[in-house]
């Protein structure tokens, strides 16, 4: 969570950013590529060292969650794969009898995964 005197105004705006200036604006864009009006860009210019610090860190851990979520059918494939040959009647429900409670669980959470689109990045989520 970020530090209480980090502004959230300005958070929120460096979490909207997609930081390519604009050559007709002079100004950084939002992530869907609005340009950002002259008070945006001043209070983004006003971010410290800190709030770029604490963005850069629950960006890179969105992204690990994005790369988690792109890979989830490969990797529920490939979970699956030793179940499903020791099978004769190849079909989920008799692969998830063989199944431990803990491959289940791993079953369940890959299985979450493929079902639900990417979140959107957002402050304070990742």
């Amino acid at each position: 969570m970020a530090k209480p005197d980090f502004n959230p105004w300005i958070f929120a705006l460096l979490c909207d950013s997609d930081f390519k200036r604009r050559d007709d604006t002079r100004t950084w864009s939002h992530s869907d590529g609005r340009p950002f009006s002259k008070e945006e860009q001043t209070l983004a210019g006003r971010a410290t060292i800190a709030e770029f610090e604490e963005f850069s860190a629950q960006h890179d851990r969105y992204m690990k969650y994005a790369k988690t979520v792109v890979d989830a059918p490969e990797v529920l494939h490939r979970f699956l794969a030793p179940f499903m040959e020791q099978l004769t009647k190849k079909n989920l429900g008799n692969a998830v009898e063989l199944m431990s409670k803990d491959e289940l669980a791993e079953f369940n959470r890959l299985l979450a995964l493929v079902d639900e689109p990417i979140r959107p990045f957002t402050p304070y989520t990742f």
